[in-house]
């Protein structure tokens, strides 16, 4: 009952949210979703053909879905799908939301990410569960909320997909991936994930799709969707608003 209670009024507050003027966290003008419909269609239009796998962009004359790096060290998750590349002055968005406590770009990356999804109904699968990645105790305590989950909510209600931010748990801190060198990632982040108690039946035969803002190296979900796998996923797939280039 709690839990429903709960998703009604995060619902009517993202709808509020919505319906309150804002200014374009990019060029200021005034909009009700945070960012103007110039800068929208300017940065967010363009369709980039991208690595079924792994999101990466790929060549407009490439035949395969598949980019070289994938095919020849295929990452643990199946299946990404991302909006857009991080780059200027998108990155400036993405900071602005997670650093920035611009929450009202969560229902907007989280329609974006929807709006991505509907543009490859021929080799995305649905997914059964969105997991949003945890965010260490510790920056979770210091940021206030976990951005992963703020653009899983309302993603979860457009899609009509059940949201599960409790199924995994962070149990080690670990230093930022960003503040470490890409080799050293792997090592940092292993072993940092579990299962929450009881959660094994919502993981065994599942699709699950990790939801997170950025990703870099895939480390930290490559992390996750070998555990899940390893406790009986059928698939992993990660929903990303940015992607950071080659």
């Amino acid at each position: 009952m709690l839990s429903t209670f709960w998703q009604k009024t995060s619902g009517l507050f993202d709808a509020l949210m919505q319906s309150i003027p804002h200014c374009c966290a990019l060029c200021h003008a005034v909009c009700v979703e945070g960012l103007c419909p110039d800068c929208k269609n300017r940065y967010f239009a363009a369709a980039l053909p991208r690595c079924r796998q792994c999101a990466h962009t790929l060549p407009e004359s490439g035949e395969s879905l598949i980019c070289g790096s994938c095919l020849k060290q295929p990452p643990a998750f199946d299946q990404t799908i991302a909006v857009t590349d991080y780059t200027p002055p998108v990155d400036q968005l993405v900071l602005a939301f997670k650093f920035g406590g611009a929450l009202a770009l969560a229902p907007l990356f989280a329609r974006m990410l929807q709006a991505a999804m509907q543009r490859h109904p021929a080799d995305f699968t649905r997914p059964d569960v969105l997991v949003p990645v945890p965010l260490a105790p510790g920056r979770l305590a210091s940021r206030g909320f976990n951005q992963a989950h703020e653009i899983a909510r309302p993603l979860s209600r457009q899609l009509g997909i059940a949201l599960m931010p409790r199924l995994i748990k962070r149990i080690r801190e670990t230093v930022p991936q960003t503040e470490i060198a890409l080799r050293a990632r792997r090592s940092n982040i292993r072993g940092a994930f579990a299962i929450s108690e009881g959660g094994l039946p919502a993981v065994k035969g599942r699709h699950i799709a990790l939801v997170d803002d950025v990703l870099t190296s895939g480390e930290t979900v490559g992390e996750l969707a070998r555990m899940l796998k390893a406790a009986g996923a059928a698939s992993v797939s990660c929903l990303i608003v940015a992607r950071t280039p080659l």
